[in-house]
This record gives C-alpha cells, sequence and structure tokens, in this order.
C-alpha cells in the first residue's frame, strides 16, 4: 500500500512542527557549503553538527554517502539521514530519481514508518520531473505509511492527487469493478 502523503512549506515552524514523524531525510551536494534549503536549516538547528561532519570529511556529500545522526531534540524527528547527491552540476533527473529510489530503501530497511523530506534537485531540475520521480521511484519503494514532502507551492501542487488520474477502473469477470493505482 502506498504511503499517506502530505506537503509542508519548508520552514522552521514546519521543522518545529515534525516531531511525530520518525526521521527527516536530506539530500546534499558534494560542492554543496554551506548547506542550503532545509539541510541548512535542519544544520543551523543542529548548531553546525552537519557542517562540522562535512568539514572533518566522515561524510562528503558524494554520490552513495549516507549519514545518519540523532537530531539530540533540535528538530522534530529524532533521526536525520542524510544522502549524498555528488556534485551538483551532474544533479538531473536521472540522479533524483536513483537517490529517491535508494533513500526509500534505506529508510524502509531502517524501519522508518514515518519520514518528511524534501526532493533533490531544486533549481537545477523541473518540479515536474522531481514530483514524477518522487511519485514512480519514492512512493513505490518506501514501505512506511507517512511521507512530509517540504516543498514550495508549485512543486506541492505537482505532488497532489489528480482524481482523474488516480485510479484505473476496470470490470472484473465478475462484474464488480476493480480499481488499482495508477502510480
Amino acid at each position: 500500500m502506498a504511503p499517506v502523503l502530505s506537503t509542508h512549506l519548508p520552514g522552521f515552524p514546519t521543522l518545529d512542527a515534525l516531531s511525530g514523524l520518525d526521521a527527516l531525510c536530506l539530500f546534499v551536494g558534494e560542492d554543496e557549503r554551506p548547506l542550503e534549503r532545509v539541510a541548512g536549516l535542519v544544520d543551523w538547528r543542529m548548531c553546525g553538527a552537519l557542517s562540522r561532519v562535512l568539514k572533518d570529511r566522515f561524510f562528503v556529500g558524494a554520490a552513495g554517502d549516507w549519514l545518519l545522526v540523532p537530531s539530540a531534540g533540535r528538530v522534530g524527528p529524532a533521526r536525520v539521514f542524510t544522502v549524498g547527491l555528488g556534485p551538483r552540476v551532474r544533479c538531473d533527473a536521472v540522479v533524483v530519481a536513483h537517490a529517491l529510489r535508494t533513500a526509500a530503501g534505506v529508510l524502509s530497511r531502517a524501519g522508518v514508518q514515518s519520514v518528511a523530506l524534501e526532493l533533490p534537485g531544486a533549481g537545477r531540475v523541473p518540479d515536474v520531473e522531481r514530483a514524477r520521480a518522487f511519485a514512480h521511484h519514492f512512493a513505490p519503494a518506501f514501505s512506511g505509511e507517512h511521507v512530509a514532502v517540504l516543498a514550495e507551492n508549485p512543486l506541492a501542487a505537482l505532488l497532489q492527487p489528480q482524481p482523474e488520474l488516480a485510479l484505473a477502473v476496470a470490470s472484473t469477470s465478475s462484474g464488480r469493478l476493480a480499481t488499482r493505482s495508477l502510480r
């Protein structure tokens, strides 16, 4: 079953309100210094903990790099997963899809039932491609129950279910109607 999706504007009030979620998942480019967007807000709230890890080169943001740190109560979720994207110049729809698919698998294996995340690729990949990558690569692979996407309004609108596209209706041999998700 697909997870329940909610969208929220990024910002400190949202980070504070995420206390009911298991985890926060951030995406960081190898050359993203200082940290930007939600990753920058979380780093600020965590008193530079992510920046220190990056400076010490324990985690560098390379493709395939993963970091898990406790939030120590500085943001709502207790666990902060950080995913490396590689160089920002190479961040395209394929990189975004791969990062989201991999993140869904890692979060599922970690037993995360509810997660907040900001879709990677902002400013580099069109919102429609980012929304498509989420729908086709993250949502089907995440075994948890709830995903809170931190997104500005244009992207949030693309993530909302489209009633006319959400269900395919087919007649079964018994004459009853069957439905399935088109995602």
